[in-house]
């Protein structure tokens, strides 16, 4: 189990290492990486200066948080400081799962599945939403005892999950060039394409009447006797009674100018994309070297397992405690780098004080977009075309990295604030946000609107990382 969920983590950024070629098929693709500052805005502003809710963040989370809201009658703004899916939310695999999530995770996971079809019945183009069915290779049968486990519980919530022997995974995977002892398969798991499926939820938001505003930093809340009244941005103040805070690997950094500790980290995590290939496997799929998803325009998006690579900042040394039982659980799950780059959140020259009127750390960077492992792209690229020998060359289009937000036990933050009233805390999907986002959406909003949510979020509280809860990992 690495820091960020091992081979189960969904979200990246995209960096172009050549152009993206037409597939001429008409289908969902690359083309329109990476989403940057270059791009024009599509939502310029300016921000209002007073409305209900404001939802700092851009990403799926605070996208389907918005229209949610919005859907209840709240006049919400949404603020994001770059562009819209500019970082982790148009960079992730594209997996919608339920397989192999904490259990406390799943209900929310179902639920997010039904939304997903609803949602992409509402787009305003094809996403790329799929079901296409989420597979784990085993390698051996200790992996095979371990999902046979996270089987049960997916049969206890009803999830169509099943094991499969080593002849089933050979007619299910035809071509492979080795065996395996073993699998577990979810049929009703999707895919989408994400560089399309975030922006297109945006437009229905901004047709719900949601007010999206981009490169507008939120830089401090605005509180008197201990609840908001409104937020401080770049271009004024807004005044607002709630605010949602969605801002993925961002937010520690920005609570912590509040006073608030939260022991969220940022991993980084390099992926691949091919040019149009052979058919091999319409799902997605992954062992513990290797994950691999077939794309809407016929290339497969590849990444390695067991590589999350931790920056080490100060943050590092102050969540350290925390995830010791993460560490002691698999030690060699993740690589060390000695300080994380200028301006990142955890950065050592990255400022953790600022005030209303002070440029903030989220304007000197606009979009966190950090270069792949070059050697990480090269082993992706070798593992996947030694997996399948009668591929033929497998061509590199394109490789990204992101830096993933994640937690102790990787599991989210879904909570109002027990510093701040009026705040409420959605982040540290720990690289599992972009499928479960409309699912997560809806239950934050309904903690805005004080509403029953649906769902036991107790795993989800803010308090669990200083109420001397013990650290619980997931079972996968």
């Amino acid at each position: 189990m690495a820091i960020c969920g091992g081979l189960r983590s969904e979200y990246f950024w995209h960096k172009e290492v050549g152009p993206a070629p037409c597939s001429g098929t008409g289908a969902p693709e690359l083309s329109g990486f990476p989403i940057t500052l270059d791009n024009r805005a599509v939502y310029p502003g300016p921000p209002p200066s007073q409305t209900d809710v404001v939802v700092i963040g851009g990403g799926v989370i605070g996208v389907c948080t918005a229209l949610y809201l919005a859907r209840a009658g709240r006049r919400v703004t949404l603020l994001e400081k770059g562009r819209i899916a500019g970082e982790q939310s148009s960079r992730n695999w594209g997996w919608i799962r339920q397989q192999g999530r904490d259990p406390a995770e799943l209900p929310i996971m179902i639920e997010a599945l039904r939304l997903w079809r609803e949602l992409a019945d509402e787009a305003d183009m094809d996403i790329g939403l799929r079901q296409t069915g989420v597979t784990y290779l085993a390698d051996n049968a200790r992996q095979m005892a371990g999902y046979e486990a996270w089987a049960g519980i997916a049969t206890a919530h009803g999830v169509d999950t099943r094991m499969l022997d080593p002849g089933a995974v050979a007619a299910m995977f035809p071509g492979l060039a080795r065996r395996y002892a073993g699998a577990m398969t979810t049929p009703s798991d999707m895919r989408a394409e994400p560089w399309l499926a975030v922006p297109a939820l945006a437009r229905i938001a901004a047709r719900a009447g949601v007010r999206i505003v981009e490169g507008c930093a939120v830089r401090r809340l605005d509180v008197a006797a201990g609840r908001i009244t409104g937020v401080f941005t770049e271009a004024g103040r807004i005044t607002c009674a709630q605010v949602v805070l969605a801002g993925g690997a961002w937010s520690a950094l920005f609570l912590r100018n509040h006073g608030i500790s939260l022991p969220q980290l940022s991993v980084r995590e390099t992926v691949v994309a091919t040019a149009p290939i052979a058919d091999v496997h319409a799902g997605a799929a992954a062992d513990k070297r290797l994950a691999f998803r077939r794309r809407a325009d016929g290339g497969y998006t590849l990444a390695a397992g067991g590589v999350a690579e931790l920056f080490i900042g100060p943050d590092a040394f102050r969540a350290l405690p925390h995830y010791l039982p993460q560490l002691r659980a698999a030690p060699f799950d993740q690589t060390y780098r000695p300080a994380a780059p200028r301006g990142f959140p955890d950065g050592w020259r990255t400022p953790r004080r600022w005030g209303a009127e002070d440029q903030s750390p989220f304007e000197r960077m606009r979009i966190l977009n950090p270069a792949p492992n070059a050697r990480l792209v090269a082993r992706v690229r070798r593992d996947f075309a030694a997996l399948y020998p009668g591929l033929g060359p497998v061509t590199v289009k394109a490789a990204w990295a992101g830096m993933i937000d994640t937690m102790p036990d990787v599991v989210p933050v879904l909570d109002r604030s027990p510093d701040i009233e009026g705040l409420v805390i959605g982040t540290g999907m720990s690289g599992h946000g972009f499928g479960i986002g409309p699912g997560a959406g809806r239950c934050l909003a309904a903690l805005v609107m004080g509403d029953e949510v649906g769902h036991d979020l107790t795993r989800f509280r803010a308090s669990r990382f200083t109420d001397g809860s013990p650290i619980r990992l997931p079972p996968l």
